[in-house]
């Protein structure tokens, strides 16, 4: 997976590329579709929802520019393998999913892993987690409408935030960072996420 589809495509970032290798993917998606784990697409994981392709969680990850001391937000813990990459290369992941189902599944994996540093929050991820706040870096794993208000008051400064930003059908993956209270905004990559669903996202259905 890392020599054949991140290395050749750009992923050079060395810590991603270590816990790309290490995190083993295959236990975050269902027994029916653990041979097709390490596969360059996404999957389902149930309730309408999936777990990104390979590249797109090692380049989402990348875009952080992590140094190994930051707190990152997550929004959207899907299947949990986003927020186990992160945990390999900062020191605390906080991560928000709206779906229970999937928030315990998750949390199962992350303790029988023994990845300690991450915690977990059942709510809509739109408004954030302000308990913790600031964060060095949030990463929000669905498309959205725009950049949630509450996730630029929660992001640190110096910070940086990556979202899919557009339509319900394709985005820009976006690099937002905050330094001296400007923000500045680059468009990374075009993709294709399931939608952000909250009160600073998409409604419902």
């Amino acid at each position: 997976m890392v020599d054949e589809q991140l290395i050749p495509r750009g992923i050079h970032n060395l810590q991603t590329l270590e816990a790309m290798r290490t995190v083993p993917r295959h236990l975050f998606v269902e027994d029916a579709m653990k041979d097709q784990a390490y596969g360059d697409f996404p999957l389902p994981i149930g309730r309408g929802q999936t777990i990104s392709q390979p590249y797109i969680v090692a380049l989402m990850t990348q875009t952080l520019g992590l140094k190994g001391h930051e707190s990152v937000l997550e929004i959207g813990t899907g299947s949990g393998y986003q927020a186990a990459i992160l945990s390999q290369i900062c020191a605390k992941v906080y991560t928000v999913e709206r779906v229970d189902s999937l928030l315990v599944e998750a949390r199962k994996i992350f303790d029988s892993l023994h990845y300690l540093n991450i915690l977990t929050k059942l709510d809509d991820g739109t408004n954030g987690w302000p308990e913790f706040a600031p964060y060095d870096a949030i990463i929000v794993t669905a498309g959205g409408p725009r950049v949630p208000e509450p996730l630029l008051e929660q992001l640190a400064d110096p910070g940086v935030l990556v979202i899919p930003v557009g339509d319900r059908g394709v985005q820009d993956l976006r690099r937002v960072s905050k330094k001296d209270g400007q923000m500045t905004e680059k468009t990374i990559e075009f993709v294709r996420f399931v939608s952000l669903i909250g009160d600073h996202g998409w409604e419902s259905g």
